[in-house]
């Protein structure tokens, strides 16, 4: 472990200072922002490595997280060096559990649970900062044994990933991408374009895929309008609109009410969608513009 020490050692120091603030002046959103824009994301993207085929058979591989594990290894986080927490990892593969699914159900988990934590006052940021760096020692143990790289399968297929304008909440859609681009797509992520930025990248360049990623409520309202703009603007004429998020989850039909193609409940429910999709899609007849 005392390779990836020095490998993230400058990032551990840097993002310290940059979110402590010395002590004196944090926020409650200031240990947020750095799991979700930060740890999170490395948490998937240091796996993105691994080859296509490895995923498939992940993929096959019923998942058995135990109820409790992520917030149990939280706790073991807080108080043991990582190679206390790598052997918890060693034990949960050697008992069948994919690396993708230690990742995603049990270390991302367990960051959530940590920022929680802080935000109650369970813990201080200090042991919670501590916490987050171990669990990127134990991802990038994980990466450096992983082999291979991810095959380019139908790169052509290209996709514009992005969050509705003046929204936050960016891992889902950082999420998401990753598993289009592990795929074999060709993905254009946005974060934090305005309406006619996102508008002038859909009628720029040809995607067979426009999606959407929407967290809050409140602006289930311009959902219509905003669908209908992407697919006026966009440069093909079949692109395929699809919508994603928490508002979605429990409530499929508004996807179709609000004018989008299709939804899903997760990234990987996602991709299918989005490939089925394109295979519908190709069976229309061209459209003159």
């Amino acid at each position: 472990m005392a390779s990836t020490w020095g490998m993230e050692q400058n990032f551990r120091y840097s993002s310290f200072r940059d979110l402590s603030g010395g002590g004196a002046d944090r926020s409650p959103d200031m240990l947020a922002r750095l799991i979700e824009a930060e740890i999170i994301p490395r948490l998937l993207l240091a796996h993105s490595d691994e080859t296509l085929e490895q995923d498939a058979v992940a993929a096959d591989v019923a998942p058995c997280v135990e109820p409790g594990e992520a917030e149990a290894f939280a706790r073991l986080a807080l108080n043991n060096e990582a190679h206390v927490l790598m052997r918890h990892v060693d034990a949960a593969l050697a008992r069948g559990l994919p690396v993708e699914a230690v990742l995603v159900e049990i270390l991302a988990p367990a960051a959530r649970d940590m920022g929680e934590k802080w935000e109650n006052d369970e813990v201080d940021f200090i042991d919670v900062t501590m916490g987050l760096w171990r669990l990127q020692e134990v991802v990038y143990e994980l990466s450096a044994r992983a082999c291979g790289a991810a095959e380019n399968r139908g790169g052509d297929r290209r996709a514009l990933l992005c969050v509705m304008p003046g929204e936050q909440h960016t891992f889902g859609t950082i999420v998401i991408e990753e598993c289009f681009r592990r795929r074999g797509w060709d993905t254009r992520c946005i974060t934090n374009a305005t309406q006619p930025q996102l508008l002038m990248l859909a009628g720029e360049r040809w995607f067979e895929i426009i999606g959407l990623t929407v967290s809050c409520d409140h602006h289930i309202d311009d959902l219509t309008r905003i669908v209908g703009l992407l697919r006026s603007s966009s440069r093909n004429p079949h692109v395929g609109i699809m919508v994603g998020g928490r508002i979605f989850n429990n409530n499929a039909d508004l996807a179709t009410r609000i004018g989008a193609d299709a939804t899903a409940q997760n990234a990987l429910l996602a991709v299918d969608r989005a490939e089925a999709l394109v295979a519908s899609m190709a069976s229309r007849p061209a459209i003159e513009v």
